[in-house]
């Protein structure tokens, strides 16, 4: 079958079941745009405001489905507007391929209108990258690039097309895409010895990160919790993959995790790593991070392994598969003098915030009875990103979607809309801080155009709250360029941007709103007013252990 170049591309994505693109068009990539219009009953194309949320859409796309989430842009600004998103997804391992079009070959590499050396731009923060400058090699290219995208630790891959190839003509066939191959590098001597660490083990903890919820673990990782009678924390990445609500559930671990989870990884002898990188908002000063423990990891990734933190033993591949054979050879323990001691600690240390007013905490709690916890949250990054991890319970994997490893500001909005698309069926909510939402507020306008009923929650405390918060306990309250004081009136910019606007200054008004946002058919913003010194508790300072996890009675008590 002879085609040019931009059909080739729609037969590839076809091919590897892609239904939906976001992307904003330009010069260069007008002749894929063209084919897309002809396919637009078969590939939704979903115009954003900008190229960077057009990159966190397809971000949320992939992590709300698991699929490989697409994006496309024209070359020069419109591929370096994607860097961002592109960025964000290979921190947190997400598969996403970025398709961009560059310059007429013949003109690469002559400061052409509109040329980047995309590829070479977005190098560091790639799986891989490729330019397309051979007709013939497109198809495979494309399909390498989904292959890479999906297969072992996933990620994000970006494949930047000269013009002319778009354009130029060869024979297509079909291609029969197969299931990635295994990234299984372990046998069964390496299960027997992790299970002889487990069984040998009095005080164990299981850690999980996001790699559980990509390795799609859950179940394993639930039936391995209690037959070895261990408690669990997770990450802010590993949220859900490990029921919120079970009771061997301690929270989570790190700068903003419980007192409960950061004591007792201080104080088992064993902890089991699943899935998680040993970042250092989880570990704080690794020297005295888990001092008294053998750590033993599970990881897909081998340069993973002693990476961040020295480990005992570690068996490198798929965590779900590493879970399912451990069960078939660990001894069942019940533990339960060190889950007495565990379960004590949490009544000792739990969660708190000031009741008597409207906080962010409150409004998560609502907004957790009020959905049944059944809603996807996104969350741009700062203190109502840790307060939607610590306040709505996480019953399943990809129902909290975060930029954890780079901490985007203004990756959420976008990401809802990639979420909705993916789960019509699914509440979607963003948690946004006022300074995030600025960064990307423009998407409000992708949300209405398409009608996209996604919630939009404004945590407005006219401040950047965690760097304010920084400022407060360790800069001796020097708020520089913090304050976002000024005349901006949010709900106006939404009303303006096309979505209903609701403005929530009293705690007594909460459910009432999350109600109607939720009976509204279309995107709706939430203007939720609160205090500008609300304060994300327990913390710990940074490079220390977390063993010196603090909260405001701490504070109290050393100012006394």
């Amino acid at each position: 079958m002879l085609l040019n170049g931009a059909e080739i591309v729609i037969k590839c994505l076809q091919e590897q079941g892609v239904d939906t693109v976001f992307g904003y068009p330009g010069g260069t990539i007008l002749n894929i745009y063209d084919e897309l219009y002809k396919h637009s009953d078969e590939i939704r194309h979903v115009l954003t405001s900008h190229e960077q949320g057009a990159a966190h859409a397809a971000d949320g796309y992939a992590r709300a489905s698991g699929k490989v989430g697409v994006c496309m842009a024209t070359s020069g600004p419109g591929s370096t507007n994607l860097v961002t998103g592109i960025a964000t997804a290979y921190m947190d391992s997400v598969p996403v391929v970025a398709i961009t079009c560059n310059v007429n070959l013949p003109l690469l590499g002559k400061d052409t209108f509109q040329e980047v050396d995309i590829t070479g731009v977005t190098m560091p923060i790639t799986k891989h990258g490729f330019i397309v400058k051979d007709v013939h090699k497109l198809a495979d290219t494309i399909r390498r690039a989904f292959d890479i995208a999906r297969s072992g630790r996933p990620g994000p891959v970006v494949v930047d097309i000269t013009k002319d190839v778009t354009a130029a003509k060869c024979n297509y066939e079909k291609a029969v895409i197969s299931e990635p191959k295994s990234a299984d590098h372990y046998n069964s001597d390496d299960i027997r010895k992790a299970a002889e660490m487990i069984g040998k083990s009095k005080r164990p903890y299981i850690y999980v990160g996001g790699g559980a919820v990509i390795s799609g673990a859950s179940q394993e990782l639930m039936e391995f919790a209690h037959r070895i009678g261990a408690p669990v924390c997770d990450t802010l990445m590993g949220k859900g993959a490990f029921d919120g609500r079970d009771e061997l559930y301690t929270g989570m671990i790190g700068m903003h995790g419980t007192k409960t989870s950061n004591f007792g990884v201080s104080k088992c002898d064993l902890l089991i790593t699943c899935g998680a990188r040993f970042s250092d908002r989880v570990t704080g000063n690794t020297k005295a991070f888990a001092k008294n423990a053998k750590i033993l990891q599970f990881d897909i990734d081998p340069a993973e392994i002693n990476k961040n933190v020295r480990t005992d033993f570690s068996v490198i591949g798929d965590l779900k598969h590493i879970l399912s054979d451990l069960n078939e050879v660990v001894v069942p323990a019940a533990h339960d003098e060190w889950l007495a001691e565990i379960a004590e600690m949490e009544k000792k240390y739990p969660a708190s915030y000031d009741h008597d007013k409207l906080t962010c905490p409150y409004f998560m709690e609502e907004l957790y009875k009020i959905t049944d916890g059944d809603a996807v949250i996104t969350t741009d990054v700062g203190q109502h990103q840790m307060w939607a991890a610590q306040y709505y319970k996480y019953k399943q994997p990809r129902t909290l979607l975060t930029s954890g490893g780079l901490g985007t500001m203004g990756y959420g909005l976008g990401a809802v809309i990639g979420a909705k698309v993916a789960c019509p069926d699914k509440v979607c909510i963003n948690i946004a801080g006022d300074g995030c939402f600025r960064m990307n507020m423009n998407e409000l306008a992708t949300a209405s155009r398409y009608n996209i009923p996604i919630i939009e929650v404004i945590v407005d405390n006219e401040v950047l709250g965690m760097v304010r918060q920084w400022q407060n306990l360790f800069y001796g309250q020097r708020y520089s360029s913090t304050v976002l004081t000024d005349k901006v009136d949010y709900c106006k910019v939404a009303e303006g941007l096309g979505c209903k606007a609701i403005r929530v200054t009293k705690k007594e008004d909460v459910a009432a709103a999350i109600k109607e946002a939720l009976d509204t058919n279309g995107p709706v913003v939430i203007d939720l007013v609160v205090d500008k010194d609300d304060k994300v508790f327990p913390m710990v300072p940074a490079g220390k252990p977390i063993s010196e996890a603090f909260d405001e009675k701490d504070l109290a008590a050393k100012a006394n």
